[in-house]
């Protein structure tokens, strides 16, 4: 699993941006897993796969780390 840190949250609309080890990636609040979407911060260490979305790459299985 990579690493990295969520730099951006944009709650209302349910997704964010993980800056992790090869770069920023989107993340869907779907994909967040062990923990409710609401209660990530900016700044918060995380794990995660990566995946192929439509648009691109993105973070799927995000766990708090």
């Amino acid at each position: 699993m990579a690493q990295g840190t969520i730099k951006k949250l944009v709650s209302e609309r349910g997704f964010g941006f993980i800056e992790g080890e090869r770069g920023e990636i989107f993340f869907h609040h779907s994909s967040v897993e062990g923990t409710p979407f609401e209660s990530l911060r900016e700044g918060q260490a995380v794990t995660y796969t990566e995946g192929r979305g439509p648009k691109g790459p993105r973070a799927e299985t995000v766990t708090v780390a």
